[in-house]
């Protein structure tokens, strides 16, 4: 039995190293590789390899253009989402502003839908066309109707798309402060902005740091905001590159690596930076009894009343384009075309059935198509999208979280030794680079049927795109997952570890019988905010371009390009209303069953299930008496 029991053990680990090593291989070194290689094997006029052709073309074309314009956007979105994201969680958290639980709730709307979704909002309202500029252009008729393009608009629109991360981590930091600190500060007569900027300040370095990172690599890396409201960027510039051929420009392959390579280059050199400072350590506020923090009221009136005004116009800001998108959700063609709210016309159409459409031809005969005008559960392009969204995303999420638990509990088995922390910076590997660089290494290298590992099937080719997908959402978030259900697995008792030990159960139900349900909880709030990141995914898709890889955000984006031409999609902007309202419905409800729900402790459910009894056994009393009452 014990040589059996040593065997089975022996096999799951060879099996376990084996499929790692694939996995670590091919799908994350080796594309990324031969992307690299791509730069330096390019063919000149002659045929012949020129090693140094894409350098050279890069310091002669309008590259660096493309360069400068992210690293300008990036910087920029660094002091705007500060001043932004460090304010709106000042206003709801540390100061007594009135309202703070509203104002909180619309600074937090970026949370239940971003991406391509954000951006159509904030188009739907600013664009020459849109709701806010038309009506503009009414006051002022010789104002610019094309003001909101370019890089104004891209960073108006992504200064407030990117205040999300400071409404989750910056407001945990700030309500993780001491309050003995704050009034010990206040007691020997510190002004209250001068206790924010000498007391609070210094003990959110850290998080700050980390937050300005975060705010520079995704300014570096932007996708939708660029590509839809014009604006030259590295990541846009790569799709194009990666869709062209020789054909049509020089090498635009290796140009479009090369971009990928400085993507890369610049996101190591902030992450490198970032854990040497996380290595020095940082500033704690600490005392033998820690306080709740209690909100601060300005004092200056002045101060007070411009605080408020400025709480409220930041809540107008956030809050317009989500109730436009929502009211034009239910209006009918004409209404969202001329934008203009018309409460007589409420409809469905949007997101259930379908009407004919009747239009002028060019030869002035009206032509009907029917079933043109469709909603969003009604159009088989949009179920489609729907469908293939979650099926890919709920995959990639549930494997990238089987792949880290089970890594995980090896890395914690194996505490101080080389192959456990081999293993945890191996699956840290894809935070070192932009997610577009992996997603264009899956494009070009297994277009091809030459790679043997993957049994010479040309993954790229028709339905075989949806695996590869798959495979790239998943490394996407295998970093992610880490952080999050390692941090799990250090609330793990050792003490019960080695009693089931001591009970005789082996490595495995232990793992299964012990460890797995205890961390159960955090890996199904890893999986729901995988899915809700994927579910809602453009950039990713958008490089894997396919029509048998379309998600749902590319179909409402291709629809919305098309709208109208030849009597087809005629209501597309109505159906990508009625879609962010779908989306922000169920980004809502996975945020609440993570953070709502999901957030309690044992003490809190066990508190909760005590009050719905005692409503139940009410009710039944007051059945009882009602009943008795009529007998």
């Amino acid at each position: 039995m014990k040589k059996k029991t040593l065997s089975a053990s022996l096999v799951w680990k060879v099996f376990g190293t084996a499929f790692f090593v694939y996995l670590f291989f091919g799908f994350m070194l080796l594309p990324c590789l031969n992307t690299l290689t791509q730069i330096f094997t390019t063919k000149n006029a002659a045929g012949e390899t020129d090693p140094l052709a894409v350098i050279r073309f890069f310091f002669a074309g309008n590259m660096p253009r493309f360069v400068w314009n992210s690293l300008k956007l990036a910087v920029c979105l660094v002091v705007t989402v500060n001043v932004v994201g460090i304010s709106i969680v000042l206003l709801t958290e540390y100061f007594d502003i009135k309202g703070a639980k509203i104002l909180r709730l619309g600074y937090m709307t970026t949370l239940i839908y971003s991406g391509v979704a954000l951006v159509t909002g904030y188009l739907f309202l600013y664009d020459n066309d849109g709701i806010l500029t038309s009506w503009l252009a009414k006051t002022f008729p010789n104002m610019n109707r094309t003001w909101f393009s370019g890089f104004s608009a891209v960073l108006f629109t992504m200064t407030f798309a990117c205040t999300s991360n400071h409404a989750l981590f910056f407001r945990n930091a700030i309500r993780g402060i001491d309050y003995n600190t704050v009034e010990a500060a206040r007691n020997m007569g510190a002004s209250p902005f001068k206790v924010l900027w000498k007391v609070v300040f210094p003990t959110l370095i850290p998080t700050l740091f980390s937050l300005t990172v975060m705010t520079f690599i995704t300014g570096l890396c932007a996708m939708s905001a660029p590509t839809l409201l014009g604006y030259d960027s590295i990541n846009p510039e790569i799709v194009r590159l990666a869709g062209s051929s020789t054909a049509n420009e020089s090498f635009p392959q290796a140009r479009a690596a090369l971009l990928s390579i400085i993507l890369a280059m610049f996101t190591i050199l902030l992450l490198t930076v970032l854990s040497s400072y996380e290595r020095k350590g940082h500033y704690l506020s600490v005392s033998k009894t820690k306080a709740k923090l209690v909100k601060q009221k300005i004092t200056n009136p002045v101060a007070n009343v411009l605080a408020h005004i400025y709480a409220y116009v930041l809540f107008i800001i956030y809050m317009t384009p989500v109730v436009m998108i929502v009211l034009f959700a239910f209006q009918n063609y004409p209404a969202i075309r001329a934008k203009r709210l018309d409460f007589s016309q409420f409809t469905f159409i949007n997101f259930f059935g379908a009407q004919d459409y009747e239009y002028l031809t060019n030869r002035g005969k009206y032509r009907t198509r029917t079933g043109a005008i469709s909603g969003v559960f009604s159009n088989d392009a949009t179920i489609g999208g729907i469908r293939l969204s979650f099926i890919l995303s709920a995959i990639a999420a549930a494997l990238a979280c089987v792949i880290v638990v089970v890594a995980v509990n090896y890395i914690f088995r194996n505490k101080g030794k080389k192959r456990g922390v081999v293993l945890e910076y191996s699956l840290l590997f894809p935070w070192l680079l932009p997610t577009i660089l992996i997603c264009y290494s899956y494009r070009t290298y297994f277009n091809s049927t030459d790679v043997w590992y993957v049994l010479g099937q040309n993954l790229y080719y028709k339905e075989n795109v949806r695996f590869l997908i798959i495979m790239a959402y998943t490394v996407v978030r295998l970093p992610f997952a880490l952080r999050m259900i390692k941090a799990a697995f250090y609330a793990i008792d050792e003490e019960l570890e080695d009693a089931a030990k001591n009970l005789g159960a082996s490595p495995l139900v232990t793992f299964l019988r012990v460890k797995l349900p205890i961390v159960l909880p955090s890996v199904l709030a890893v999986f729901a905010l995988n899915f809700n990141a994927l579910f809602t995914e453009y950039d990713m898709s958008a490089t894997f371009q396919s029509s048998y890889g379309k998600s749902y955000a590319m179909v409402i984006q291709s629809m919305c390009l098309d709208e109208g031409r030849d009597g087809y999609n005629v209501n597309a902007s109505g159906r990508r209303c009625a879609s962010t309202v779908f989306i922000m419905v169920v980004s809502g409800l996975i945020l609440y069953l993570v953070y709502g729900v999901g957030a309690r402790d044992l003490r809190d459910r066990l508190e909760l299930k005590e009050k719905r009894k005692k409503r139940l056994e009410r009710l039944r009393q007051k059945l009882h008496l009602s009943r008795g009452v009529q007998a």
